[in-house]
């Protein structure tokens, strides 16, 4: 973890360590999160990451978030950075969760009022839950794309 982003080791830290307001941290106040598979979930402000981080956190207690890979497009564009991530728990119910994907973090200046290091200013969400069943391909592709003439 040592040459992971400032941010993006904050990130990582605060969701293991359970801790909400941490997480919060990590996103500048007017933070802008898009979710292009699911667009009405998109939403901006700190204050949403704290009340879902909140939520998810007393759901599952026991949530584990393992970074699986990251980089950026450097030297294009150093500021924008991808993580990959698995994350699983057990849901107060007993039931397993886990989610998998990636997100897309932009990171900049957070401001005085923070912390000092650099922040994440927006992200473009791809996690998704894993599936619980087992679904072959074919299937799985005629689910989306609809039966073949």
């Amino acid at each position: 973890m040592d040459d992971v982003p400032a941010a993006l080791g904050s990130l990582f830290r605060a969701i293991n360590g359970h801790d909400p307001v941490a997480v919060a941290a990590c996103f500048v106040p007017e933070y802008l999160n898009e979710t292009p598979v699911h667009p009405s979930r998109g939403f901006s402000g700190r204050a949403q990451v704290r009340e879902n981080w909140s939520h998810i956190l007393a759901a599952v207690p026991d949530l584990a978030a393992v970074l699986v890979r990251w980089g950026t497009s450097a030297p294009r564009d150093p500021a924008t950075l991808w993580a990959e991530w698995d994350w699983s728990g057990t849901r107060g119910d007993g039931t397993h969760m886990r989610m998998r994907g990636v997100t897309v973090l932009g990171i900049g200046s957070a401001g005085a009022a923070d912390t000092g290091d650099d922040a994440i200013r927006w992200s473009r969400f791809y996690m998704e839950e894993v599936d619980a069943e087992s679904v072959a391909v074919a299937t799985a592709v005629e689910r989306t794309v609809g039966s073949a003439p």
